[in-house]
């Protein structure tokens, strides 16, 4: 029996090992780096340290969370992490790093720094970047300068590429194309940087530092050496004082650019990939172009033995700027043409085109244009593999002719026609998290507006929050100082973040107070930055440093608004000037605010959702006994409660009584602002647990011996595509097959499109495994060239990102069929998922044979406790399926590496496992669980669905009240069978809204709900241990009401509260009666008046119904749909609902040609 020779491996062997292969992320190497150089130096005779500083930023946002991580081992290796207060002080503090032995007071020989920065953050250091460049770095110091560039602004507020600022400040660029050669260029850039007195930059973009992969640890394999063709000024190019201007920009010029050409020449740093023998075409690329270059070749089905055959010579180039000329003018010769492919704006074409001027039989050039000055290569976007491909194979095929490689480019060409792909009917735009403060903070008085900065308040402007423009990161405000004098409003809210602030936000602030404008800064602290992982502050700053600096400033009113308003008192140093408010007071709050000339302040203080879940699962913070539950037989389905909270976590729920309402469990934050919702369907569980299936229950023999599967070949690369949405563990799936892979000694290559994904987002992640880790030539799968799809979600699955990957009849897909909606929902209550539309658009891209559908998050939560659970459950059933090529210990030792919740993992993988194995067993095992997910099964004929009705309303009220609803139903019917003969959708709409209006929920409807045993019967199927209940209820008389909104105020009611609603739902007898005590509210007149004037229109409808108008008829008969809600909110409905009833009752009497004799709607009085 064959048995696989596997690695040895540790979690830790991305720090620590030093031979051999280990596994990590880009980010990771980033941290492995300083360790290295440190050992490094020591090895050499030097005594040197290490100092790291910079600001977070996609794609560097968990840079510092990883530095923070490892402190202990930065601290063994010398190197200090001192994260920035922002991008530009972070700088000279590197600057000051390669100062330390000027004085010869040093500690060390020398201190090699990492400056980090995203790319607006190394647009605004450039002073800074092109002082200490031109000031230069120590003998044994060195400064590597990583700009994170977000190339096509996935998660970014403008298109980056720093290549030009690096340019401007005289830094030259290394880019990197692979999580190895982070490491790799890492190493050589601290060397060139001490040896030309110049700081680096490393280019750091989504597909290297995102990405992940098994590289070589053995850094004595690059055997770097110094140049012997370069003559130095006597004294020397590195950092010294005193020094002038014009002597630093004279080395530069003069010294400092040409070291830097002659270490990439002597380092042989630019190299030819493919000689191609007698080639006429050449390819000069860099970078993630490379990797866009080698998809590009492979997908063409041309390796070096075929570059060879067709004439074609690769060229890698590894620093952009300056580039070395020698290499290029090796490479160009015997050429007929280059092909340049960099993404973005030209820096190596035009460098090139400049080599080769003034050569007499110099090679045509083409990149950005073609050979016509036609464009080519867009500066605009990102570059596309396929797009590559067919530049190339057109070009191969002027010079040779090959069908083969004709058919292929005709395949190329196809795949770049989007319009071939299927419609997208649903896209999953990120939004804030379940329980998030903004979905509060960011609501503004009616007739205010807004406006956003940088941070998860972005994202208002794509919300219902009255939220319009941003500014950049530091200057939020600052526009309104420029506008505020040509524009008619007199005022405006502005929204920052307290990690905003920090950074620099005060001094727009400042601005602001010193023009004189009218502005409310509404400062979120939510102890967390938020938008990039929840890193805490880098520096101290409280509420309270806040108010004070606030004033200090100048500011006329500083107030604060908190969801615990009780732990700011005047002992916790909160100025007795200061008033603190309840959340649910903000609004009279801000119109008090925007009444006063200058410049006013709210603090808005809530621990960010994120954190606070994260800070629980640590233990860091007490988790709540306390979840919220919605009765749906009273949610009206209103949508409320929505509105209210912006919450994504209160999702839609499909009843044979129409939509209504849930909470995600699973994905609920506790930030209980749903029950603010004008509806008595809430419920309090406090204690007690989720219901979840005994994973030691039924454990025979046929359960604990589960055939092996049969794993699929794997030919050239086996690739798989992840698709998911952010915070829901899809990135950990992808995470542990690679470190499966990596222990199998398999070549591993992830690429993470992540985006704002950690907001709800779309995530993808791709996931390329070879026999060896040189098979992989790219992280990225090409258009059409997934294997396996795990769609986690169904919406991302079915998006064009997706469905391009996938190839008709060859690749596989498992998806989880279960409806997550987006966050559209919080504000279009009646928002429907397309939930057929997108799985008929997967299958039709994919086979239907090839496709399959599982309600995996409902399974997975019934069995293990929570949706988290859902994507390890459809790995395993993916691996039962025979789909992924790795042996099944190898899965399991990766989770046990990974060391997170390993045994809920296993038993998620394992049962994944037995439901492919015997679906049928496991669906019958938690069918008693599942049902306290699902309803009862609703009626299945018009006669079942009316009889049903019929018996709901004996027990609302009576026969009589029952047969009153049969009569008008039965009626309906015979006249519409009468006239349209087959036709019985009038006759369903009004046993349907007819019955809506009759059931009406008053104050002995809701008790008998809850009193009925339904009620708890559903709470004892999803939840159970010991807890007990409290009902959010406004008994309308014993409640008062806000004296702002006007709303009825709602109190909690423990279990004693349940007797005394059996005892109510008794008198439901007295309902509409002189008795009724209820019924003489205007909420109770007005829902016996719908009822009549239901009645008295539906006759109408009949005498006038023809087929013509029969359609108008049926839109008339549902309006009752569109009245829902209790109080205020069913008044609201009400009025527009009977506007649209009116504008359909035209439309049907001028089609039937009546007149009609009815008294008109009385006013409810």
């Amino acid at each position: 029996m064959y048995v696989m020779e596997k690695r040895s491996v540790l979690l830790e062997d991305k720090y620590t090992l030093r031979e051999g292969y280990a596994f990590m992320t880009g980010i990771q190497a980033l941290v492995r780096l300083p360790l290295v150089q440190r050992e490094l130096d020591l090895k050499a005779g030097h005594n040197t340290a290490g100092y790291i500083s910079g600001y977070r930023g996609s794609p560097l946002g968990g840079y510092d969370q990883q530095l923070a991580r490892n402190k202990k081992l930065l601290d063994e290796h010398y190197v200090k992490f001192q994260p920035g207060v922002n991008e530009d002080l972070a700088a000279t503090a590197l600057w000051g790093t390669q100062q330390a032995e000027l004085s010869g007071e040093g500690k060390y020989d020398g201190v090699f720094g990492i400056w980090y920065g995203k790319g607006p953050g190394v647009d605004r250091s450039g002073d800074v970047l092109r002082h200490a460049n031109f000031a230069g770095t120590s003998k044994f110091g060195g400064v590597l300068a990583l700009m994170g560039d977000d190339h096509t602004a996935e998660s970014s507020t403008t298109c980056n590429q720093s290549e030009f600022a690096m340019l401007d400040a005289m830094i030259p660029v290394l880019n990197p194309s692979s999580v190895q050669e982070i490491i790799d260029f890492g190493i050589i850039g601290w060397m060139l940087s001490r040896y030309s007195g110049c700081w680096v930059g490393l280019k750091c973009v989504h597909d290297t530092v995102e990405a992940t992969s098994t590289i070589n640890v053995d850094v004595a394999r690059l055997k770097l050496e110094l140049p012997n063709d370069f003559k130095f000024p006597v004294d020397g190019l590195n950092i010294r004082f005193p020094d002038t201007p014009q002597d630093q920009e004279r080395r530069m010029h003069e010294f400092k650019v040409d070291a830097v050409r002659s270490f990439c020449r002597a380092n042989k740093l630019d190299r030819t990939i493919w000689p191609g023998g007698n080639a006429k075409i050449g390819i000069v690329t860099v970078g993630k172009s490379y990797l866009d270059t080698r998809l590009a070749f492979d997908e063409l089905g041309i390796d070096e033995t075929g570059a060879e055959k067709f004439g074609v010579r690769l060229y890698k180039v590894a620093m952009p700027w300056p580039l070395e000329p020698q290499g290029i003018l090796e490479f160009s010769k015997g050429l007929d043409l280059i092909i340049v492919v960099e993404e973005k704006r030209a820096l190596i074409e035009p460098q090139i085109k400049e080599f080769l001027y003034d050569l007499s039989n110099r090679p045509k050039v083409i990149g950005k244009t073609d050979e016509t000055g036609e464009p080519l290569f867009r500066t605009a976007g990102a570059l596309d593999p396929n797009h590559i491909a067919a530049t190339i194979a057109r070009r191969i095929l002027t010079f040779r002719t090959d069908e083969k490689l004709k058919k292929r480019l005709q395949e190329m060409e196809s795949r770049m026609d989007s319009s071939l792909l299927p419609q997208e009917f649903m896209v999953r735009q990120p939004y804030f998290c379940s329980g998030c403060p903004h979905n509060t903070s960011t609501v503004v008085p009616e007739g205010s507006i807004a406006m956003a900065g940088i941070g998860c308040h972005y994202m208002a402007q794509w919300m219902d929050r009255d939220t319009i423009g941003f500014t950049h990161m530091g200057a939020e405000g600052a526009n309104w100082v420029g506008q505020a004098t040509f524009s008619t409003r007199k005022h405006i809210f502005q929204n920052i973040g307290d990690g905003t602030y920090f950074h620099s936000g005060t001094m727009a602030i400042r601005a602001a107070v010193s023009s004189g404008i009218n502005i409310t800064y509404k400062i979120l602290f939510n102890d967390a930055v938020a938008m990039t992982g929840g890193q805490g502050f880098d520096g101290p700053m409280t509420v309270q440093s806040i108010i004070q600096q606030m004033y200090a400033e100048g500011a006329k009113r500083v107030d604060v608004v908190s969801d615990e308003p009780e732990k700011f008192t005047q002992s916790s140093g909160i100025p007795a000037n200061v008033k603190v408010y309840d959340r649910k007071d903000l609004d009279i709050l801000q119109r008090e605010l925007r009444e006063i000339e200058g410049v006013t302040v709210l603090i808005y203080e809530q621990v960010c959702a994120a954190e606070k879940r994260r800070r629980r699962k640590r233990g860091l913070i007490p988790d709540p006994p306390r979840r919220i539950y919605i009765n749906d037989d009273v949610c009206e389905g209103c949508g409320d409660c929505g509105v209210k909270s912006n919450c994504v976590s209160v999702l839609p729920l499909e009843t044979q009584f129409g939509r209504k309402r849930v909470i995600d469990q699973s994905a609920c934050n506790k930030d209980y602002s749903c029950v603010n919702g004008l509806c008595p369907s809430f419920v309090s569980i406090i204690g007690g647990k989720m219901r979840k299936n005994d994973p030691s229950a039924n454990m025979d023999v046929e359960w604990t011996s589960l055939p092996e599967p049969k794993l699929p070949v794997i030919q050239g690369t086996y690739n798989i595509v992840l698709t998911g949405v952010g915070a829901t563990g899809i990135l950990t799936l992808g995470a542990l097959l690679g470190m499966a892979a990596h222990i199998e000694k398999k070549g591993v290559g992830i690429l993470d499109m992540i985006g704002l994904a950690q907001k709800g987002g779309a995530v993808l992640s791709h996931l390329r495994i070879g026999k060896s880790p040189e098979d992989i030539h790219s992280p990225r799968i090409a258009s059409q060239g997934a294997d396996l799809v795990i769609g986690g979600d169904l919406v991302v699955t079915g998006g064009h990102k997706t469905l391009s990957v996938i190839k008709s009849g060859h690749t596989k897909l498992v998806i989880n069929s279960y409806e997550m909606i987006t966050g559209d929902f919080t504000k279009n209550a009646d928002m429907l998922f397309p939930s057929l539309e997108i799985k008929q658009a997967i299958q039709q891209t994919a086979g239907t044979d090839n496709t399959e559908f599982l309600d995996a998050s409902r399974l997975a939560t019934a069995l293990i406790g929570d949706t988290i659970a859902t994507n390890m459950f459809m790995l395993g059933f993916a691996f039962q399926r025979g789909l992924i090529p790795l042996e099944r210990s190898s899965i399991e030792q990766a989770i046990e590496i990974n060391g997170m919740s390993v045994e809920s993992n296993k038993q998620s993988f394992l049962w994944g496992r037995r439901t492919a194995h015997d679906g049928k067993r496991v669906r019958e095992l938690t069918a008693s669980i599942v049902e306290g997910f699902l309803l009862e099964e609703p009626p299945e004929g018009l006669d079942e669905l009316i009889q049903h009705r019929a018996d709901v309303l004996t027990a609302y009220q009576n026969k009589a009240y029952a047969k009153r609803y049969l009569q008008l139903v039965e009626r309906v019917r015979t006249i519409e069978t009468d006239r349209l003969p087959g036709i019985l959708s009038l006759t369903e709409a009004v046993a349907r809204y007819y019955f809506k209006l009759l059931a009406y929920k008053d104050e002995y409807e809701v008790a008998r709900l809850y009193t009925n045993g339904d009620f708890l019967k559903k709470i004892r199927g999803r939840f159970e241990g010991d807890f007990r209940l409290k009902l959010h209820l406004a008994p309308p008389l014993f409640s008062h009401r806000d004296s702002h909104t006007g709303e009825p105020i709602k109190s909690a009611f423990g279990s004693w509260i349940f007797p005394v609603l059996k005892i109510l739902s008794r008198f439901k007898f007295l309902r509409g009666t002189a008795f009724d005590l209820f019924g003489k509210t205007k909420e109770r007149r007005m829902e016996r008046q719908l009822i009549q004037e239901y009645e008295q229109t539906i006759k109408e409808l009949l005498r006038g119904l023809t087929k013509k108008n029969h359609n108008i008829a049926l839109e008339i008969a549902k309006i009752p749909e569109q009245i829902r809600g209790y109080d205020m909110v069913k008044q609201r409905h009400f009025e527009t609902a009977k506007s649209n009833e009116n504008k359909l009752l035209a439309k049907f009497r001028d089609s039937a040609k009546i007149t009609v004799g009815l008294k008109s709607s009385e006013p409810v009085s």
